[in-house]
């Protein structure tokens, strides 16, 4: 059954432990292309880096004006680099200026269920 099924991939072997990151931002009206294009070249930039499991840039569906990041890092070592580059000091600094209202960011420390 499902349930079985569940309880077996949750019961599982586990997996190391990593850094997730769920940040967003709402973008000012008439700006949402250029913000997304901003976030689009730091996430692929982003990906390249050590540690940089996976990193993405999602539009809301429920708000057009919204950009959701999803961000896994193999270590918090590697996400205190991530911050500290040039590049992405430069992206956020750009992305404030087209932000409607401060992004949020939120960390965790999870570990993989496999």
């Amino acid at each position: 059954s499902h349930s079985e099924y569940l309880i077996q991939t949750l019961c599982g072997k586990r997996g190391s432990i990593v850094i997730i990151v769920l940040g967003s931002v709402t973008v000012k009206e008439g700006h949402i292309k250029d913000a997304l294009e901003l976030s689009q070249r730091h996430v692929n930039h982003s990906r390249a880096e050590p540690g940089c499991i996976t990193h993405g840039v999602h539009l809301d569906s429920e708000d057009l004006q919204r950009l959701v990041f999803v961000e896994k890092w193999k270590d918090m070592d590697s996400l205190t680099r991530h911050f500290k580059e040039p590049t992405s000091i430069e992206f956020v600094n750009k992305l404030k200026a087209l932000s409607a209202s401060a992004p949020e960011l939120s960390l965790y420390e999870a570990e993989e269920i496999q």
